[in-house]
């Protein structure tokens, strides 16, 4: 049993679809980060940098925080959705890193600027807006000769890009300008672990449609 401390956000979400596509048994513990509870002090014991998700492994009582540290553990105790070993391990850990390093944070930026701040920089609405889409366009071309990010199965590149990529209105992405990421985004939201785990913490929330 893992417990699963989360919130709804793209980085939240990574971590809930994980555990349901690997059919993982969770506990699921909601931090909501609008009223400040990342910062309690029993949350801090779990992830000392304030931030959601973490997990903890009742098994060996291991917790963990940073999302891309999760999704690794938990894949490599399942021996599910990242090789175990070999080029094919690396090629998947590439596009997870690119997400971490890049689609996420400037991505997040974007939201930041363009959605929930707009008018107030223009110079960070124009520079973040336009590196989305560089980014879009880096992904495009990618799932142009593959089907999934990391080639032909679907892994934890999938999983880790996906949610941030389900943010493309308040990105002001039109989707159909990226033909290859809009097949591919069509494609992962209909899997039933998508959308399980794009439900928590908070139920009744709808996949954004293309």
């Amino acid at each position: 049993m893992v417990d699963l401390y989360t919130w709804s956000t793209p980085n939240g979400r990574k971590v809930s679809i994980l555990l349901e596509e690997l059919g993982v048994d969770y506990a699921v513990h909601p931090i909501n980060i609008g009223k400040d509870e990342q910062f309690g002090e029993a949350f801090l014991k779990i992830s000392p940098n304030n931030k959601i998700p973490a997990i903890l492994d009742r098994e060996n009582g291991l917790s963990l925080f940073e999302s891309g540290a999760i999704m690794i553990y938990m894949a490599d105790k399942t021996k599910m959705l990242l090789p175990e070993s070999g080029l094919e391990r690396y090629r998947v850990l590439q596009w997870l890193m690119w997400q971490m390093g890049g689609f996420g944070p400037m991505l997040g930026q974007a939201h930041h600027f363009l959605h929930y701040n707009p008018g107030k920089a223009e110079y960070a609405e124009t520079r973040y807006a336009t590196e989305a889409k560089r980014l879009y366009g880096v992904l495009d071309r990618q799932l142009a000769e593959h089907r999934f990010v990391a080639g032909d199965a679907y892994s934890l590149a999938d999983i880790a890009i996906w949610p941030w990529a389900a943010g493309f209105k308040m990105q002001r992405v039109d989707l159909s300008a990226f033909p290859s990421v809009q097949r591919w985004y069509e494609m992962v939201a209909s899997r039933p672990g998508v959308q399980a785990g794009y439900q928590v913490p908070n139920p009744g929330q709808d996949i954004p449609v293309p």
